[in-house]
């Protein structure tokens, strides 16, 4: 795995902040058949702290959204998205994901695929983004900014680079997940 190049996505990456970057993200969304899911949250560091998620990572063929969650009317867009039935969401580690942003906002997630679960199924014990990289698609994402200070403020250029890289790359492991026929067409498993 260290052998492999450190690769990170490099496309367009919107932070959703106005009315208008929301409206080009839901058209955008409306376009799509499967959409890259991810959350990020402040980490703890005490045992029995916990802290609500702080962002959320979608992302489209064409670009990643970012959604920052610091009040209640943020998780709306992302809400939608969860319950649009015709888009696949695809990730790992979902259902914690929805466990924690029904904490924010209730929603009923439809059409949600756990990419962990499928690795699983098909016999893999490595099921964590950084090893279904290295293995499908043969590059090393890093993770060092992972336990940074997601309800800063103002993200940083390497926070915004690692939470759209963590998006783009669970869509690319559906796609790869699809070619090598560990996914059906339609193929979407409950959380």
């Amino acid at each position: 795995m260290a052998e492999l190049p450190i690769r990170q996505y490099d496309g367009d990456v919107c932070m959703a902040q106005t009315p208008e970057d929301v409206e080009r993200a839901l058209a955008d969304f409306e376009h799509e058949r499967v959409v890259g899911f991810d959350t990020e949250t402040r980490p703890t560091f005490k045992k029995g702290d916990r802290h609500l998620p702080s962002l959320i990572q979608a992302a489209t063929a064409r670009r990643v959204y970012l959604f920052r969650l610091r009040g209640p009317n943020d998780c709306l867009v992302p809400a939608d998205l969860v319950a649009r039935p015709l888009i696949l969401k695809v990730g790992i580690g979902l259902s914690d994901d929805m466990r924690s942003l029904k904490l924010l906002h209730p929603f009923a997630e439809q059409n949600m695929l756990d990419l962990g679960s499928v690795a699983r199924q098909c016999g893999l014990m490595q099921t964590g983004v950084r090893n279904l990289a290295g293995i499908f698609l043969k590059i090393r994402v890093s993770k060092r900014i992972q336990t940074s200070n997601w309800a800063a403020p103002k993200l940083s250029t390497a926070q915004i680079q690692y939470a759209a890289t963590d998006a783009w790359i669970c869509r690319e492991l559906f796609l790869q997940f699809q070619t090598l026929g560990m996914i059906q067409d339609g193929a979407a498993n409950p959380l």
